[in-house]
């Protein structure tokens, strides 16, 4: 007589994507209110500026009302420090567990002054703050049914994800930007949360601002293989001035503390009126600049024009973003990248080795360049630009760029912009040995110092236990003599108190610029 057992029934994904779909409704609404509310106020701002020009005398009541405006930000940014800059690198840090902070105070200040600051028409981005908006609102949903440990930063990590697919209806750049950039963990829980609050935030995207891509640029065709050695100049440009953007916006907060004699929370002041003769001269440049993007691919500018155009947002993002205004430099970096597309196709057409058709091609191309070179995401970049854009036609040559650019930044040394930021934020944490357990994923890198090593040989963070090696589908059980190989995922437990330590620590061991992640 054979034994009969109950058939148990694995229900953590369906839990991944219940709980995920939640998440991608909530931070779809909140995150498509604040970009719509910030695509009213740019309009009206806009409109405000060539009434202002008729009408001079009234410049002075307009600039002390973005005078109060900075203050008040100011005022905020003081109080709740995590709602300055983009919000990526706070999301990056709390997942990370470098970092944590409540959930509402952010919540609705970060939502306030960034429609405050970009709506005003400074050069900054919804995305990063949408990002942050998102995570947030999946921080208070996980807090209010009591989640902790991982399964509260698996709903972060959806909520960031939804936040971006909101603000640029590319629901599966997003998710990979969360994996690849932000939190560099692709386990199926991960992924299929995220891929789901993506999803449904889109969904939520789309019926508020309709179907219409973000970046809906036209083109004449496709850009034929004999001109794909224009692509490696392109690159090379790109990657080369992604560099000096990395380099300018890390110093910019350091150069704001030694350059003005402001209290901290009065360096917005500087930019808030600094954006009234921009406003008054161009228009078209203000906000995050995808209007700008949009119409010049549709009408290019000539050559002269567009360098002063590049230079100008060059500048001034850079001005916006070190002021700590909470804004970020996402669409601002696709921006510069387009420019500089239409400033290399331009020079181009003058030169005779390209017809000028395929001047629009090249800000497709050139947006994805510049911003897989400054974020070190090439994967997303391509991925993100093809959704923004509503075409698969431009695959190969995205590529191209992109892995141009992204090895001309690593060759100068550059770091992803958004980790780079994480570390200026954090200090180094020190080993903590009490309060309930929690885990640390470690992805052994190509290249490790860990790789072929015994795992006693390894000098574990104090507080640490490693109790599992993923190797493909299956799991080791780690023992004393138990050789460590690329592309094995350490599983390590800690106390949640000691992840921050421990990571770092690990960062260190694992010497190939390690995905780690939890």
């Amino acid at each position: 007589m054979t034994r009969k057992y109950p058939i148990k029934h694995d229900l953590t994904r369906l839990n991944a994507i219940f709980f995920g779909s939640i998440v991608g409704l909530l931070a779809g609404v909140v995150v498509s209110t604040f970009r719509l509310a910030i695509e009213h106020l740019l309009t009206t701002v806009q409109g405000i500026y060539g009434w202002l020009g008729q009408h001079p005398l009234w410049l002075i009541p307009w600039a002390v009302l973005l005078i109060l405006a900075a203050a008040l930000i100011g005022h905020w940014g003081k109080q709740t420090p995590m709602i300055k800059g983009s919000g990526i690198p706070q999301i990056e840090g709390q997942l990370a567990g470098e970092m944590d902070y409540k959930w509402w105070p952010v919540l609705w200040r970060k939502f306030i002054g960034g429609i405050l600051g970009i709506g005003a028409g400074l050069f900054l981005g919804r995305e990063g703050p949408s990002i942050q908006l998102g995570g947030t609102v999946a921080q208070g949903f996980a807090e209010s049914i009591h989640l902790t440990g991982s399964k509260r930063r698996l709903l972060i990590a959806g909520g960031a994800a939804a936040g971006l697919s909101a603000a640029f209806n590319a629901p599966i750049a997003s998710t990979l930007f969360i994996l690849e950039e932000v939190y560099h963990n692709f386990s199926t829980l991960v992924w299929l949360t995220a891929l789901t609050s993506a999803v449904v935030a889109n969904f939520v995207s789309n019926v508020v601002f309709g179907l219409t891509p973000v970046l809906h640029i036209q083109y004449e065709q496709a850009l034929p293989l004999k001109y794909y050695w224009l692509l490696l100049i392109v690159g090379v440009g790109l990657g080369l001035l992604g560099y000096l953007y990395q380099w300018v916006t890390l110093r910019g907060a350091s150069w704001y503390a030694k350059l003005t004699w402001l209290p901290e929370q009065l360096n917005s002041i500087i930019p808030f009126l600094l954006v009234i003769p921009i406003g008054l001269l161009w228009p078209i440049t203000l906000g995050g600049g995808n209007q700008m993007i949009v119409q010049f691919a549709r009408q290019t500018p000539l050559l002269i024009p567009l360098i002063g155009y590049f230079i100008l947002r060059f500048v001034f993002s850079t001005i916006s973003y070190g002021s700590g205004l909470p804004g970020g430099i996402f669409l601002p970096i696709l921006t510069l990248g387009a420019l500089l597309g239409a400033i290399g196709a331009r020079g181009f057409v003058a030169l005779g080795w390209l017809p000028a058709v395929f001047i629009a091609n090249f800000v497709i191309y050139a947006m994805a360049g510049y911003f897989a070179g400054i974020s070190k995401a090439p994967f997303t970049a391509i991925l993100l630009i093809t959704e923004m854009v509503g075409s698969l036609q431009h695959l190969m040559p995205l590529a191209v760029v992109a892995i141009v650019a992204y090895i001309t930044v690593d060759v100068l040394g550059g770091e992803p912009i958004y980790e780079a930021m994480l570390e200026k934020m954090v200090t180094p944490a020190t080993a903590k040995a009490n309060g309930p357990t929690d885990r640390v994923e470690v992805a052994v890198g190509e290249g490790s110092e860990l790789v072929g090593r015994q795992v006693r040989d390894i000098p574990w963070p104090k507080g640490a236990l490693l109790v599992s090696v993923k190797r493909g589908e299956r799991a080791v059980i780690p023992k004393g003599d138990t050789i460590l190989r690329a592309g094995d995922t350490l599983v390590v437990f800690t106390y949640r108190a000691n992840r921050a330590f421990v990571r770092q620590q690990l960062a260190h061991l694992n010497d190939s610029h390690p995905h780690l992640a939890d």
